[in-house]
């Protein structure tokens, strides 16, 4: 039972990192063993996922599985898109990577939470400075 022509990609963002295997299928997309819609409630991720679907007009053409694990849920959403422009990429670069590029989705997002510094109370947060 060998799958043939399954695209695998790694999408990041932020902490969440995003294992994606894509073939050609119905549209059925499975995140860690679960349905779309029963790993995620808000319709903004479900629209944030198929983005780079839509955009190139493959929807339904793919069965998308990917494993994903770190971050919350939102940033997890991203990494998932950022792993379907890639492997959308590696399908047919000549068609879909311009479309792709020019939206900014096959950039990985390299924005990540900046680390408190010692003596102060955040990243850029400080104590209250009293002159006198």
């Amino acid at each position: 039972m060998a799958k043939t022509n399954v695209v695998h990609t790694v999408g990041k963002r932020k902490t969440a990192v995003a294992r994606l295997y894509m073939q050609e299928g119905s549209g059925v997309i499975t995140i860690n063993k679960r349905d779309i819609d029963d790993y995620y409630l808000r319709a903004t991720s479900k629209m944030v996922i198929r983005q780079p679907l839509e955009l190139t007009g493959t929807n339904g053409k793919y069965d998308i599985s990917v494993n994903v694990y770190g971050g919350g849920l939102s940033g997890q959403a991203e990494a998932i898109r950022h792993a379907i422009s890639r492997a959308l990429s590696q399908i047919n670069t000549e068609a879909y990577r311009p479309i792709l590029k020019s939206n900014g989705l096959i950039t990985r997002d390299a924005r990540k939470k900046e680390r408190k510094l010692y003596g102060q109370r955040g990243a850029r947060a400080r104590y209250q400075f009293s002159k006198r």
